[in-house]
């Protein structure tokens, strides 16, 4: 086997690895979807009622945003809009947003909330969603 031949092996390898990472995310994505299409339907039924959400951006300062929905994290840092979307409130910024407010965009949901942060900001996407129905998240 040549030099050529084991950097050539690596790259199909590594390809491979990427595959089977991206299913697995679109996998949980899609369990973590169906979470949220049964939230939307008992938050529908039984509240709370959407608020306008708000974002904070790199440096600090809170800023409007597009969406309405409900935060899933008492640091309002995770939302799910009325389009049930998943959002992050985390955006980049400056005066401009500061201004004029940003555009969300939805990200792919977790199963896991905060994956990989402190103990007590981490926490399975339903417990979130189930603290967010029975009112112990802070509009």
């Amino acid at each position: 086997m040549t030099s050529d031949d084991g950097a050539e092996q690596r790259d199909r390898d590594a390809r491979q690895r990427l595959d089977l990472l991206a299913g697995a995310s679109g996998y949980e994505s899609a369990r973590a979807a169906k979470l949220i299409e049964a939230f939307m339907e008992k938050v529908r039924v039984a509240g709370p009622p959407a608020v306008p959400l708000r974002a904070r951006t790199l440096d600090g300062h809170a800023v409007k945003t597009d969406k309405q929905g409900w935060y899933i994290r008492n640091d309002h840092s995770v939302a799910v809009g009325t389009d049930g979307q998943y959002y992050q409130l985390t955006v980049p910024g400056g005066w401009q947003a500061r201004l004029k407010g940003v555009r969300l965009r939805p990200t792919p949901p977790p199963l896991v909330v905060g994956r990989g942060g402190k103990d007590g900001e981490t926490g399975d996407l339903k417990d979130f969603l189930d603290r967010t129905l029975a009112g112990q998240v802070r509009p």
